[in-house]
């Protein structure tokens, strides 16, 4: 090679030995795909009873996914049926990845509109059918034993009673409702077999005033220590603080409207189970799966209020009657919804 030709050439090789030193060019990165959950409610997000026990619960997974990668809208005060079906097919409509019906009564609604949305995924609660005997694919469930939590409300119940007489109050004997009530009652009587246990359902779960009403009557006989469910709750607990009678919660801590008298809260943390759905729902589950919460797997939390005093025994007794039931040394004896 001569030296003009060299000359020309050594720019040309230098630069085929840059190219092949330089690193390769580093792909854009593909934002994650955000998770989209919509949850229709029958009642206020701050109804410290069954729907909060969900916002709270979808707060939480916000906080620990964060709003970059979870994100979520909810429909409350839907105890409309015909109102909540039509915001279950909007919320479809518009891609949300899961969709939840936080609801006993969302069912039939739920079955009817999942088959028009196969890449969909629903779920309901408190409930056990997926509605796969009807063909549904993409419809889960989940529920609670609540009369586990009922169940240690009722020994510590039996222990604080001083008049041996104590009352549950429902909105409708089914559901984790009547769960919660039922495993009340025995949880009570397995402490104190000469207690009196008063129940009853007012047929309504947002009726303040029958709860209150109720309330005041089971008080009038005698009893001093009581419990109930749904957001009609408040009544029953406005008379508990009047009148000095201790309150047990459930579904949601109730503490902050009795301090003095809330002994203890049986909490729904649906955290668990929404974790569970979503990944369901990543690895293309869309449906079929029939989640139970209990005090083993945390979606029963029991929540013990801090400015109460209560008896050291007592709590000693609280906290093993919790692991008899986790370890399944105590049965609550309570079966079906």
């Amino acid at each position: 090679m001569n030296a003009r030709r060299l000359i020309f050439a050594l720019p040309l090789i230098a630069l085929i030995v840059l190219a092949a030193c330089a690193p390769a060019p580093t792909a854009t990165p593909v934002p994650a795909k955000v998770f989209k959950v919509a949850a229709i409610m029958p009642s206020a997000i701050n109804d410290l009873a069954f729907s909060q026990s969900m916002y709270d619960a979808l707060v939480k997974i916000q906080n620990e996914m964060g709003k970059d990668k979870f994100q979520f809208a909810y429909t409350d005060n839907m105890f409309n049926v015909p109102d909540a079906a039509a915001a279950i097919r909007d919320y479809a409509n518009k891609g949300y990845d899961l969709i939840i019906a936080h609801g006993s009564q969302y069912g039939a609604s739920l079955a009817d509109i999942a088959p028009d949305f196969p890449k969909t995924a629903f779920a309901w609660g408190t409930a056990v059918d997926t509605f796969e005997s009807k063909g549904v694919k993409n419809i889960s469930a989940y529920t609670v034993a609540s009369d586990q939590g009922g169940y240690v409300e009722g020994v510590i119940a039996a222990k604080l009673s001083k008049t041996g007489s104590v009352g549950a109050i429902g909105p409708i004997p089914a559901g984790d409702g009547k769960l919660t009530i039922d495993g009340f009652a025995a949880g009570a009587k397995a402490t104190n077999p000469n207690i009196k246990v008063a129940t009853q359902f007012t047929n309504d779960f947002s009726n303040a005033a029958l709860m209150s009403q109720a309330a005041q009557t089971m008080i009038a006989n005698g009893a001093d220590v009581l419990t109930g469910t749904s957001q009609a709750v408040t009544g029953a607990i406005a008379v508990c603080k009047d009148k000095n009678v201790l309150w047990f919660g459930n579904q949601s801590a109730q503490t902050s409207l009795a301090p003095k008298v809330v002994v203890a809260n049986q909490v729904y943390d649906w955290s668990p189970f929404l974790k569970t759905l979503i990944e369901n729902t990543q690895q293309g589950k869309l449906g079929g799966a029939v989640l139970t919460g209990t005090l083993a797997n945390k979606v029963l939390v029991m929540q013990y209020n801090p400015d109460y005093a209560l008896p050291a025994d007592v709590k000693a007794l609280a906290d093993k009657t919790v692991q008899g039931l986790i370890d399944g040394s105590i049965k609550t004896g309570v079966t079906g919804q």
